[in-house]
């Protein structure tokens, strides 16, 4: 059994129906500290969905997301101040193009946590050099790749000291020969304890890195396990069908 103090993210009856279409359906989890969670599953099944739902980007049609022992579903919750706790990267890198990627970084831990700005720009350059980027803080978000532009929307949530980072599909937009670099950056995390929470097609990255691996399908968690179990002796036929597809 876990204890409470582990558990940073717990899910209970989660449904999210949207025009009599149920996208969730019933989904119970629990995300422990410092545990790199993979999540994949066919296009439609549900999985951005169910990560959306964690920071309330979709607000569940029922069942309740505690976040740090906190309901966040109930109404009376700041949502904002717990999402400030919360890293979020998308499939498209959502930077200021009118901001250089140094202001970029600068923003939301001077505006949400009252940072200065010195104080946030030596972070933001700080995150920058770790990330082999720091040659690029003048710069705009036109002049950088898509690979650039990813590992800056990395590291621009990581500059809020998050407890948790959700990944949405954050390579798919990516060109192939980019998608190693911001691969890279997650595995780092990964290893240094990041709790993380990743919506992915990259099931060599899903093998590597996770601790646990669940398949979403109809809005359903249909299984989960440790990658070995996972990959090498998969036991529900939707997920064995999967992987004959992707692997």
């Amino acid at each position: 059994m876990t204890t409470d103090a582990e558990v940073i993210i717990k899910v209970e009856n989660l449904h999210k129906v949207y025009n009599k279409v149920h996208a969730l359906n019933g989904i119970n989890e629990e995300i422990r500290r410092g545990e790199v969670v993979v999540v994949v599953g066919p296009s439609g099944s549900g999985k951005s969905t169910f990560l959306r739902s964690l920071n309330l980007l979709e607000v569940p049609t029922e069942g309740k997301i505690y976040f740090e022992g906190t309901d966040i579903t109930d109404k009376a919750t700041d949502i904002n101040k717990h999402r400030q706790r919360m890293g979020m990267v998308f499939q498209h890198f959502n930077l200021f193009p009118h901001m250089t990627v140094l202001k970029n970084l600068m923003i939301a831990p001077m505006k949400l946590q009252g940072k200065s700005e010195e104080e946030a720009k030596k972070k933001a350059l700080e995150l920058l050099d770790r990330v082999g980027l720091a040659h690029r803080a003048d710069a705009y978000p036109s002049q950088l790749s898509g690979g650039q532009k990813q590992r800056i929307a990395i590291v621009r949530a990581l500059a809020m000291d998050p407890d948790v980072m959700l990944f949405d599909e954050p390579t798919s937009a990516l060109d192939p020969e980019m998608v190693g670099e911001v691969l890279d950056i997650m595995k780092e995390l990964g290893r240094e304890g990041m709790t993380m929470v990743v919506v992915t097609h990259e099931m060599g990255f899903a093998k590597e890195v996770a601790d646990r691996v669940i398949f979403i399908d109809q809005g359903v968690i249909q299984e989960q396990n440790s990658p070995a179990e996972f990959f090498g002796n998969p036991q529900n036929k939707r997920l064995k069908d999967f992987l004959s597809k992707v692997l």
